[in-house]
């Protein structure tokens, strides 16, 4: 029995995989069965932040694992204190951490905190949140129903819990808020939505405005934040100061991991919220290392100078092929380039991938680039040039 037999046997089939078996890697290269070596413009879809076979993040799971990997959350877990002190400290702001599994379980965190502060907060009790069309918040089924987008919402998964409106732009969010709204959550930059960043000074308006009126201001940096935009969090980029923000990603390098992050710190009391898994010793030492590798890069202005050379050659990109492309999108290394029609997006991405580039498409005509952070320049440039000869292929 081959793998791919093995694969559609006995696993759900809920993925349209392609069936290359990656064997080993190293930072933003990957190598299949056959010793053929991809460049990974994906870093499965933001999670390997600091590359594959990263040798520091090896050796710190290994020592971990080899004395504890996991125990209750109802015992001190030093690394996940040390962990979550970090974040704050990275982050500026003065706030808590609640540690998950996944982006999804943090969203369903920051949800919880936020139908909890509209209990605490209002006479009578706000719960709705407003989220934006085209978002993307997680796939569990209140997750799925805060998402924006009508195509998640599949009438086989229903009945759905109430409490969640949608609006096309951020401009149409003031005359949707009501007596039932406590807030609303958004992606700063929308990754499966086309990966399109919002207008700085929209968002900062919109932050203000929430303050005001007491609502919360709830961001989705899964994808965005642990420096993919080029700061810890996109939300610094914007110059906001959210109630709430989840993380997950690229947070432990490739083991799974969620946060939620809040300033109401005293929202929650003892058993209103837990996870089995969420914050052990495994995921968290994991997250610790990730995040003082990426601190170096940030510092040393390593991380900077990969942004602006990533994006000059996507400029490139699109200058060069004008008969493809329309206009490159996104900030930091989330990426994306929009192209003319949607037939483009999935012949472009079969072509890549014949040249040994993983690419990925986001939305319904824009092709996402999200590389390892720690990805060097020698690794671009071959990307960039297997991307341009499966151009070739498209003429």
């Amino acid at each position: 029995m081959t793998l791919e037999e093995m694969d559609k046997q006995y696993v759900l089939q809920t993925y349209n995989r392609n069936y290359v078996n990656f064997k080993s890697g190293q930072n933003a290269t990957l190598f299949d069965e056959n010793g053929k070596d991809f460049i990974d413009f994906t870093s499965g879809i933001g999670v390997v932040s600091v590359g594959h076979g990263n040798g520091r993040v090896a050796d710190a799971i290994y020592n971990q694992v080899r004395n504890i990997t996991h125990i209750s959350n109802i015992f001190l877990i030093e690394p996940q204190a040390k962990l979550a002190k970090k974040m704050v400290e990275l982050s500026g702001f003065d706030m808590a951490v609640f540690f998950a599994n996944s982006g999804a379980e943090a969203n369903e965190g920051a949800i919880k905190i936020a139908r909890k502060y509209g209990q605490n907060r209002f006479k009578n009790k706000r719960y709705k949140v407003l989220t934006l069309e085209y978002s993307f918040h997680g796939r569990t089924i209140t997750t799925l129903k805060a998402t924006g987008q009508e195509s998640f919402h599949q009438n086989a998964f229903s009945p759905y819990p109430e409490g969640f409106a949608y609006k096309n732009q951020i401009k149409d969010i003031y005359s949707a808020i009501d007596d039932e709204t406590v807030g609303v959550m958004i992606e700063l930059v929308q990754g499966e939505g086309g990966v399109q960043a919002f207008d700085k000074k929209e968002i900062e308006e919109l932050a203000a405005f929430l303050q005001k009126n007491d609502l919360l201001f709830m961001v989705d940096e899964v994808q965005t934040g642990v420096f993919r935009s080029g700061e810890f969090l996109a939300s610094k980029f914007y110059d906001i100061e959210p109630d709430i923000i989840t993380l997950a990603k690229g947070l432990a390098g490739g083991v799974p991991i969620g946060a939620v992050m809040t300033k109401h710190k005293d929202i929650f009391t003892y058993g209103d919220h837990g996870s089995t898994f969420g914050g052990n010793f495994l995921s968290t030492r994991a997250g610790l290392e990730v995040l003082d590798i990426l601190e170096d890069f940030y510092k040393d202005g390593f991380l900077r100078n990969s942004i602006d050379y990533f994006d000059d050659k996507l400029k490139k990109i699109v200058e060069n092929h004008p008969n493809l492309f329309l206009n490159k999108t996104g900030l930091g290394l989330m990426r994306g380039i929009q192209c003319k029609e949607g037939d483009i997006v999935s012949k472009t991405i079969k072509a890549s991938f014949d040249e040994g580039l993983l690419v990925l498409k986001a939305g319904r005509n824009t092709i996402r680039f999200l590389p390892p952070l720690t990805i060097t320049k020698d690794e671009i440039n071959e990307g960039f040039a297997r991307f341009e000869k499966a151009l070739d292929k498209l003429k």
